[in-house]
């Protein structure tokens, strides 16, 4: 954000913040993520007005995470909480205690604090927590995605609201920055992406507000914020791409550009999944919980991203060994879907999971504990591997 698109960007109306928070009012309790930074600051002071402004609503709990990263966070976490009291907002310190990571510091830093907001709404009996993501958040992310190689569910980006498993309020809380399917587990019957009544939702009011609107609203305000220097750190893609967006957007390709591209992949990712919850209620036969047996001739029927996605679901469902890579799911799908004239068995495992292909269908079950603990994308065809038709 250039120093000229910070002055002419105008503070959000009234109305326009009033609209932010809509649906929200018989939520039970509201975490709000604030670092102390332009963005959340902006989204405590909204909140805060929005709730002064009802007799009755949820009530607000800031939540700052301090992950004793810099000297200066003990105090940026302190300014904060004494701007939530004169707001009128509850507000809570969490601490990251304990080494951190050298490698891969910021995608380990944000997975803490998604983990302890969810422990916090959990306490607090909160069915949503609000996160301060702008459009040029989602600007950034969807450039980050594109050089991660990412395909439609990861290209569509951040959601305005997403779900997080709600079994995992109180243990282990997955990175958001997912789709609703891939947060969301599935049902025994039919691997539905559909979510359970117990989950816990993020929010993200602001994903469609550029961030110099935020700033405008503040300095309206009179309201101090923090600037977090590592937001200015070459070390990291996404500041690094952060400098690019300047350049970018004098050839067109601006954050508006970049979120309208995330809006539209939405649609097709929607799309997609909903036809894979159709296929999947027409190929799953087992009624085991721990196996997942396909018919060859349905599974060869399907559409290559259908089928791609079914077979990720299952794998996902089945195995224990975390999250399924694309482009390892890809290569053990066209491996299932080659030419296989003798139809001889064929069998691989994936994220600890086994897949066994017949003439007479597919199945796939939990790994045996060698398997995991060995390679996590191994054949065996008879000594040899090979490819597998499954028709």
């Amino acid at each position: 954000m250039s120093a000229a698109e910070a002055n002419r960007a105008r503070p959000l109306s009234a109305a326009e913040a009033k609209a932010l928070f809509a649906g929200l009012d018989d939520a039970p309790a509201l975490v709000l993520a604030i670092s102390g930074g332009p963005d959340s600051t902006a989204l405590l002071l909204l909140a805060a007005r929005w709730r002064a402004g009802r007799k009755r609503g949820p009530k607000l709990l800031a939540v700052t995470v301090d992950h004793q990263l810099r000297a200066e966070s003990a105090r940026e976490a302190k300014q904060v909480a004494r701007l939530a009291r004169r707001l009128g907002v509850a507000h809570r310190i969490l601490r990251w205690s304990g080494k951190k990571p050298k490698a891969g510091l910021q995608e380990k830093a944000r997975e803490m604090r998604y983990r302890l907001l969810a422990e916090a709404a959990a306490k607090a009996g909160a069915s949503h927590i609000l996160s301060a993501h702008t459009l040029d958040d989602q600007a950034e992310t969807v450039l980050m995605r594109l050089l991660r190689g990412s395909g439609v569910a990861g290209l569509a980006a951040m959601q305005r609201i997403s779900v997080i498993p709600g079994r995992e309020r109180s243990e282990r809380t997955r990175n958001p920055e997912t789709s609703t399917e891939q947060a969301s587990g599935f049902r025994v019957r039919g691997l539905s992406a559909s979510p359970r009544n117990d989950q816990l939702f993020l929010l993200r009011p602001f994903l469609d507000i550029p961030k110099a609107r935020l700033i405008a609203t503040l300095r309206a305000a009179g309201i101090p914020f923090a600037d977090d220097p590592s937001n200015a750190d070459p070390r990291f893609t996404r500041v690094r791409l952060r400098a690019l967006m300047p350049a970018l957007a004098k050839e067109g390709l601006d954050s508006r550009r970049l979120a309208l591209l995330a809006r539209r992949l939405r649609r097709t990712e929607a799309a997609l999944a909903a036809a894979t919850d159709e296929a999947a209620f027409s190929w799953q036969t087992s009624r085991d919980t721990a196996v997942v047996e396909v018919d060859a001739d349905a599974f060869a029927a399907l559409p290559a991203e259908i089928g791609l996605r079914l077979l990720g679901r299952a794998v996902a469902r089945v195995g224990n060994e975390g999250p399924v890579e694309l482009a390892k799911l890809e290569a053990l799908y066209a491996a299932l879907t080659a030419e296989n004239p003798d139809r001889v068995r064929f069998r691989r495992t994936l994220a600890g999971a086994m897949v066994t292909s017949t003439a007479q269908g597919l199945t796939v079950e939990q790994a045996p504990a060698r398997r995991r603990a060995s390679s996590t994308l191994t054949t065996r065809r008879h000594g040899r591997p090979q490819g597998g038709k499954l028709r």
